[in-house]
């Protein structure tokens, strides 16, 4: 591999890592998928520490945690002019570097048609945004086609979500990045180091394969959903209900019987068969043009998917099946490996600028992924979990989750890998209670010291500052930070 490789960044949406076959799925085949993970560094401990959709792509654009950027729910968003705080993105920073780099897909930005750093930009949003205008809008429309919405396809209700979608499989959401990601190569793949995010609108809901796919999944051969505790969230499985019922999904899971789960299953499992078959033509297409040898391929997702788990559905807790998700890196000349270090998402953006040999700036917080032959960096030791209404550690044992529901909850993973033991008020792990208590206390004190960055009036002591004390004086806006301070 010769220096300045190229990047390309696979992200489907809502992806769960037990739905892949390289992660033990027996009822599915994904070669391509699988083959990434052969022929590179599958992480088996990969955690989203902010599981929902824009929080965890800003801590991923931004390399810092939701507390820090400022992203902890789907309403916030980062600010246009946040490079004049001394804040880059990724994207921006290998930009600067020399790297074309191309955003194709799905990138949940507000607004959808910024660029945060990417020079170029292919555009098919959120399956839930009917009204983007975005480049799969026109591509619909030139076809006498429009995007629908599941509650235009039969069942939709009945089924909670699962659905044969009306339109084929050739100018499906996911079947039209991929062409994109292939076109991208084709055109600009010889023109020198680029690096290329490509964001898959599934397997995320509507659970909407199309009615020509050349594969199919029994619900039968599904495996069961873990089993809901009904004293340890409750509130949290209301508020799910009610998020779902808001006319981006219009459905009510109140009555969520396990033939709802098991059919969901299937149409996801064929979901995530049409990605491993993108994923295979945009490896073909980097062999085909002479640069699969050049380019480090990753493979990761945003979040998983309850899929029926805890009787929830979609994401936005700290259980395990919204949580883990795969995370692959494939380096040329990096035979397999599996590794069970405690890695986080962020921790991509890191690896990408270190692969780049672009400085990672001090701001971040993400850390380069351990076990890649060209690194020498450690794991994790504690994974944190931030969202508007839920705080969480995992240190690689123990879980405790805080949520503004007031329900609390503690698991020994080790022992209890379903989550179906609440240990919270257990008095034979009262110490290990209190040293996590503490630890997240102190983690989120921290994190909060440099969270108003870009409001900051001055980075160090004003007191001395004769300047600062004659009228009219103004400061810049917003005030570079210096976060070694």
């Amino acid at each position: 591999m010769t220096s300045h490789p190229n990047i390309v960044f696979l992200f489907p949406d809502q992806l769960r890592p037990d739905f892949l076959s390289c992660y033990g799925a027996e009822f599915i085949d994904t070669p391509n998928i699988d083959a990434l993970a052969i022929e590179g560094v599958r992480y088996d401990r990969a955690y989203s520490g902010s599981p929902v959709c824009v929080p965890a792509r800003t801590a991923l654009l931004t390399g810092m945690n939701a507390i820090r950027n400022g992203v902890t729910d789907n309403l916030h968003r980062v600010r246009s002019d946040y490079a004049a705080a001394g804040i880059k993105t990724w994207p921006q920073l290998l930009s600067d570097a020399g790297y074309y780099t191309a955003g194709i897909g799905k990138m949940h930005f507000y607004p959808w048609d910024e660029h945060h750093g990417f020079q170029h930009r292919v555009i098919c949003e959120d399956k839930r945004w009917l009204e983007v205008r975005d480049d799969y809008y026109h591509y619909l429309r030139k076809k006498g086609l429009r995007k629908l919405h599941g509650n235009e396809h039969d069942g939709y209700f009945e089924n909670k979500g699962a659905i044969t979608h009306k339109l084929p499989w050739e100018h499906q959401w996911d079947r039209f990045v991929g062409q994109e990601a292939v076109n991208f190569i084709d055109t600009y793949g010889g023109d020198g180091p680029f690096a290329m995010m490509v964001g898959f609108p599934g397997p995320h809901c509507p659970y909407d394969p199309a009615h020509d796919i050349p594969w199919s999944y029994d619900p039968e051969d599904m495996p069961d959903p873990i089993p809901e505790i009904e004293t340890d969230t409750p509130v949290v499985r209301q508020e799910n209900i009610e998020a779902n019922e808001r006319p981006w999904n219009g459905v009510n899971y109140t009555d969520f019987k396990l033939s709802h789960k098991k059919k969901i299953r299937a149409h996801y499992a064929s979901l995530v068969k049409g990605i491993d078959h993108e994923v295979g033509e945009i490896v073909a297409a980097l062999g085909k043009k002479g640069i699969l040898d050049n380019t480090i391929i990753i493979f990761a997702t945003d979040h998983a998917d309850y899929l029926g788990d805890h009787n929830l559905i979609g994401k936005g807790s700290f259980y395990e099946t919204c949580m883990k998700i795969p995370l692959i890196v494939r380096v040329p000349g990096k035979q397999g490996k599996v590794s069970k270090a405690l890695v986080e998402l962020r921790d991509i953006t890191a690896t990408m600028l270190h692969f780049a040999e672009v400085d990672i700036p001090s701001n971040m917080d993400s850390q380069v992924l351990p076990e890649l032959s060209i690194t020498d960096a450690e794991p994790r030791d504690r994974v944190y979990g931030l969202l508007t209404d839920g705080w969480m550690i995992y240190d690689g044992r123990w879980k405790l989750a805080k949520y503004g529901t007031g329900e609390n909850v503690l698991f020994d993973l080790d022992n209890d890998p379903f989550e179906q033991t609440n240990l919270i008020r257990d008095s034979s792990v009262s110490a290990d209670l209190a040293r996590l208590d503490t630890e997240l206390t102190s983690y989120i004190m921290e994190q909060y010291r440099i969270a108003m960055h870009d409001r900051l009036v001055h980075s160090g002591d004003m007191s001395q500052d004769a300047g600062f004390g004659r009228e009219g004086w103004s400061t810049q806006f917003p005030s570079p930070v210096d976060f070694a301070i």
